[in-house]
């Protein structure tokens, strides 16, 4: 939920792009007046995949464009991506609304489906290849859209997020507000959790989402027990228990853990000393999606997974870019600014502020 900007792939990440991220301003319903960005690369596959990129609190879907290779592999792949950005709520997303947590009430939910459904219909998109992906904030709202809009998404990868329903009943989902119980790894039994997923759209009996979930051991903003419980949920909604976990994937000081045999509905990534950002691999991201190779068996055991390195919040060397994280309770990384100074926010998040 809390900005721990990639600007340091910011400057690269988003160049030598054959096509660029275009503003769409009309796009269907929009409950609150949320922005879609779009990356439509030149060559569009038939019936292209799409993916929703949400990007993290402080954040915007044209910072997000630039925080991974997506574009890149979109060049490459045919595939669309589609930005949502909030203006609200220091750019965070409605994850504790009432409307975005119910299938068809609005929400930012409600305006990210519209995006789905006008890209669809404008790129004669495969309805069969809807995928979501998010970090921080957006980690939580993309377990959000897994939740309310299983008929959507094919399966979903969110980054140091909370489980779908934690923020329920808070007044926003912001690092600002004085309450972190969820943060910081409140605590629900598997049936509990589901539950909260099974009622946002009562009498829904088809497919759900694949899920997939990484985050740092070391997070100090999003606790890992967040993790841990958005892993009990999926297992619960899906219906596969625990199997085991593989020490060393998909390197040093990561964990992979997996449900119902070989992690094919959902799995884990754990990072061991990795912090509130741990950077995406963008080719495991694909493989998982089914958008290469694997199919949708791509993500299971020893499928891949994030890198450990990246933007990860461990370590006290270097300076935090503009907007980051540098300072709270549980936080080990740098304390300077290269930009602006060092605000505290609450006792947990202190942010490089202008």
């Amino acid at each position: 939920m809390f900005l721990r900007t990639f600007l340091g792939l910011a400057a690269t990440a988003a160049t030598g792009l054959a096509a660029s991220l275009q503003q769409v301003n009309s796009f269907g319903a929009n409950p609150t007046n949320i922005q879609m960005f779009i990356y439509v690369p030149d060559k569009v596959a038939a019936n292209p995949a799409i993916i929703v990129a949400l990007h993290p609190c402080g954040g915007s879907g044209q910072q997000w464009f630039s925080g991974t290779r997506l574009p890149s592999y979109a060049d490459s792949n045919g595939f669309i991506i589609v930005y949502p950005s909030t203006p609200h709520m220091s750019n965070c997303w409605d994850v504790q609304n009432p409307d975005s947590l119910t299938h068809g009430q609005g929400g930012d939910a409600g305006g990210i489906i519209s995006m789905v459904n006008y890209t669809l219909e404008k790129y004669s998109g495969d309805r069969d290849r809807v995928y979501v992906m998010g970090f921080s904030s957006g980690g939580m709202m993309t377990n959000v859209m897994a939740g309310s809009y299983p008929d959507v998404f094919e399966a979903g990868a969110a980054y140091s997020g909370v489980a779908f329903g934690c923020f329920q009943g808070a007044p926003s989902a912001t690092p600002m507000s004085p309450n972190q119980t969820c943060a910081q790894g409140m605590q629900k039994t598997p049936q509990e959790w589901g539950n909260l997923v099974r009622n946002a759209y009562p009498g829904y009996t088809g497919r759900r989402p694949r899920m997939q979930i990484t985050h740092g051991l070391a997070d100090g903003l999003v606790r890992p027990t967040c993790g841990e419980e958005a892993l009990k949920q999926w297992s619960n909604v899906l219906g596969v228990e625990y199997t085991r976990d593989v020490a060393g994937v998909p390197s040093s000081g990561w964990t992979q853990k997996l449900y119902g045999g070989d992690g094919v509905k959902v799995q884990g990534f754990m990072g061991q000393g990795v912090g509130h950002a741990p950077s995406v691999n963008e080719e495991q991201l694909l493989t998982w999606f089914g958008i290469l190779g694997g199919g949708e068996n791509g993500g299971g055991e020893n499928g891949g997974g994030n890198n450990g390195g990246g933007n990860n919040g461990g370590g006290g060397g270097g300076t935090v870019a503009l907007w980051g994280q540098c300072g709270g309770n549980g936080y080990s990384g740098p304390t300077g600014c290269a930009q602006g100074t060092c605000k505290v926010l609450n006792e947990w998040y202190s942010q490089c502020t202008p």
